[in-house]
């Protein structure tokens, strides 16, 4: 069995608390086929965390997953492309985040058992 490989991204959500409530109620009844994307892509495991308006997601990926293999199989896939509209109203990138960006990649900087 191969190793998963985790990674960890931040997405800030717009600072208000209706929409904030909207967008945990999708995330409570996620469609069926966004999951299946997801676990089509390869992604093993997917957590999202919230503090305030700032969103901050773990993904275990295994040994078929890329990020470019992921966005091409979205980009095809109608249902994920409705899905991501309708997360839009209710997501605003971080202001870091470069052109076209949506979840920005953030670096572990302290690991407990290296």
């Amino acid at each position: 069995m191969s190793k998963l490989k985790r990674y960890c991204l931040a997405l800030d959500l717009k600072d208000d608390p209706t929409l904030i409530g909207e967008y945990e109620a999708h995330h409570r009844a996620v469609w069926p086929e966004i999951k299946k994307s997801i676990s089509d892509a390869g992604i093993e495991q997917m957590e999202i965390y919230r503090v305030a308006n700032r969103l901050f997601m773990i993904m275990e990926v295994n040994e078929d997953f890329s990020f470019e293999k992921k966005a091409a199989m979205d980009n095809a896939n109608p249902k994920v492309q409705e899905w991501e509209t309708l997360m839009w109203k209710y997501q605003q990138k971080l202001p870091l985040a470069k052109e076209g960006e949506k979840w920005t990649m953030m670096e572990r900087i302290f690991d407990l058992k290296r």
